[in-house]
């Protein structure tokens, strides 16, 4: 069937009636028509169809019609006809977020984000926000957001979507009874959903340790470890990275450090800043362990260290930011490299490292052969999206993995997360890649709409 790219308008005739410029109407295989269905998200309606002399693919909405199905925005938009007599107007995209109930900024810390999302989605398709309170689902319809002429946010009627982009910023919202019941009624109206969760390190651990091609990129991991365990990978490894497995911006992680003839150490952030701890004996450390945190340790995980490629003896570890495209296969579309600070456990930028760019970290890591090792480093990223996509039973189109590399180039995978940040972006030279990650996300709703397939005229 035909899809075309044309413009939307608004007209006043109150009948229920959609004008169609001729080439359009042509293109659309209309010509024998004087009645089609139109649809647009979930919604359907019959309306009479007649042909206008204009030049290029414009469409014409009456009032007729747009009282009888909420229509987003006038403007540019995909025209897709992919059975005899039907044409969708699309796709829809819904920006699942949540925030305070406050009109002016219903969105919180994510509503820059969500701005950009909305700008460039609605320069090719329907796209707005919307939090679960906003569904009507007896009528099919959402109280969401667009933005409004000054940028801010406008409450809108519109249609269910056709493809839903979730990004709930938290964990207690996501795995709650309610947005599960959300997610079984998308998929019952055959509503594309992705990405699906937040992931659990120690899940994501199992599910690539038996990968052949992926598990060679995973450090020794063990989940809920025992205090045997941990004292084995210590005096095996020296030091091991002790975390929660549902943690996020390295909040709670330790590292743990084991010294012959001099004793144990545990590296974490506090409120106190970055923080060094000794103690004599292993027994000491764990007791340490059982204070702060008691019954929560059953959720850690350990993982062995991993001596990592320095600059000025801070360890640099890289942020590979992933995408389904539009022919739904994995890119990379952003990498940033991340300095450690001093005395800092992880390499986030809030417990004090920096970021640079990938060519700058590795040229001072490897001279002449830091493309070839970033090359290696970009496929194991693919392969390991490839791998938990083959086993995670929900749609992903998004990931993020927190990779690093040691001196004699191996790769490792330290952590994947389903809805990684966007920090790296704020470079100054990656902000092209910010908006590449932004053009891919609506690049794969198109694929998930369907809106893809045909000949584009």
């Amino acid at each position: 069937m035909s899809l075309n790219f044309g413009n939307i308008h608004f007209s006043q005739q109150p009948e229920k009636v959609v004008f169609l410029s001729g080439s359009l109407f042509r293109s659309l295989g209309l010509s024998s028509k004087k009645s089609i269905q139109l649809r647009i998200g979930t919604q359907t309606i019959s309306a009479a169809v007649k042909p206008i002399e204009r030049s290029g693919k414009h469409i014409y909405l009456s009032s007729g019609v747009r009282n009888n199905i909420p229509v987003p925005r006038q403007g540019p938009i995909y025209i897709h006809s992919s059975r005899e007599g039907e044409i969708e107007l699309g796709p829809v995209v819904g920006i699942l977020s949540d925030g305070p109930h406050n009109s002016s900024n219903p969105f919180g810390a994510r509503a820059s984000y969500i701005r950009q999302l909305l700008r460039e989605g609605n320069k090719k398709m329907f796209v707005y926000a919307f939090a679960p309170r906003d569904i009507n689902w007896q009528r099919g319809s959402v109280q969401g957001y667009i933005l409004g002429a000054n940028g801010g946010f406008v409450r809108r009627t519109v249609p269910l979507p056709d493809v839903v982009y979730n990004r709930l910023p938290s964990r207690k919202t996501d795995f709650s009874p309610f947005t599960n019941q959300l997610r079984d009624r998308f998929g019952k109206r055959n509503i594309k959903f992705f990405n699906w969760a937040f992931f659990n390190k120690s899940d994501i651990y199992s599910l690539l340790d038996g990968d052949v091609q992926a598990g060679k990129y995973l450090p020794e991991t063990y989940n809920n470890p025992s205090p045997e365990q941990i004292k084995d990978m210590m005096e095996r490894h020296n030091f091991v990275y002790y975390k929660p497995s549902a943690g996020s911006l390295g909040l709670g992680i330790y590292r743990l450090t084991y010294l012959p003839k001099k004793g144990y150490y545990a590296r974490y952030h506090g409120n106190e800043g970055n923080t060094l701890l000794k103690f004599p004996n292993f027994n000491s450390l764990m007791r340490m362990l059982q204070a702060k945190h008691g019954s929560r340790l059953r959720n850690y995980v350990i993982q062995q260290g991993i001596r990592l490629i320095e600059i000025d003896g801070c360890p640099i570890d890289f942020r590979f930011h992933m995408h389904k495209n539009s022919k739904n296969r994995w890119a990379v579309v952003g990498i940033g490299a991340k300095k450690a600070g001093r005395g800092s456990v992880t390499t986030h930028i809030k417990n004090g490292g920096s970021l640079l760019t990938p060519e700058h970290a590795l040229s001072r890591a490897f001279g002449s052969k830091s493309r070839e090792v970033l090359e290696r480093a970009k496929q194991a990223a693919i392969t390991m999206s490839e791998a938990i996509e083959n086993h995670h039973p929900h749609l992903l189109g998004e990931l993020g993995f927190d990779i690093g590399i040691d001196d004699q180039e191996r790769i490792w995978m330290f952590e994947a997360n389903s809805k990684p940040g966007r920090s790296i972006f704020n470079h100054p030279a990656l902000r092209g890649e910010g908006r590449a990650s932004v053009e891919h996300i609506f690049d794969h709703s198109m694929y998930l709409s369907g809106f893809h397939r045909g000949n584009d005229s």
